[in-house]
């Protein structure tokens, strides 16, 4: 014998009822949800939100953006974070060998100038990174912070930064063309 179709909705309700009975209560209120994709406006990827159950049922789960914010799945975002910061931190260490590889060379780069010392043209980041090239250091131009463009001719103490963390300064010469005298 089939259930009535009365007994089915029944169910249903009875179902949907037990899902959102389930989902863990926030201090204040809301629904505590675990973001597994950053979401604008509210967190970042692994943190903990409480929202409002019809933003948690209808946008959040549906979507995939979030998981019930269990015991296991927070130990699993620790665990994770940890090996991510560990990870970072070996980059951190590779960047600040670098800076110190930076803040050990210099560049010489050739310019036109006048009798006085002033350059025709100027000196820019672009051609600090081609000059760092030519000794094999890969950098890119918006990495070199020039306070304006180099248009005279002299050294000049330029900083680098390699990280939101980690900057190195570079001496940078720049010297009259040989010309074909």
């Amino acid at each position: 014998m089939s259930p009535s179709k009365t007994q089915k909705r029944k169910s249903n309700r009875h179902m949907s009822g037990l899902s959102l009975s389930r989902l863990p209560k926030g201090p204040n209120g809301g629904i505590e949800l675990l973001l597994i994709q950053s979401v604008d406006h509210l967190g970042s990827q692994g943190d903990v939100v409480e929202v409002r159950p019809g933003f948690a049922n209808n946008y959040l789960l549906p979507q995939g953006l979030a998981t019930v914010a269990t015991d296991h799945h927070k130990r699993m975002v620790d665990k994770h974070r940890a090996k991510l910061e560990e990870i970072e931190q070996a980059r951190l260490a590779g960047i600040k060998k670098q800076a110190d590889l930076i803040a050990r060379q210099s560049v010489t780069i050739e310019a036109n100038a006048n009798d006085e010392g002033h350059l025709y043209g100027s000196v820019g980041a672009a051609e600090i990174v081609d000059a760092l090239k030519a000794q094999e250091i890969t950098l890119l131009a918006d990495q070199i912070k020039l306070e304006g463009p180099l248009k005279e001719l002299g050294l000049y103490t330029v900083n680098v930064q390699l990280h939101a963390a980690v900057t190195s300064e570079l001496k940078v010469w720049v010297v009259p063309a040989v010309g074909d005298e």
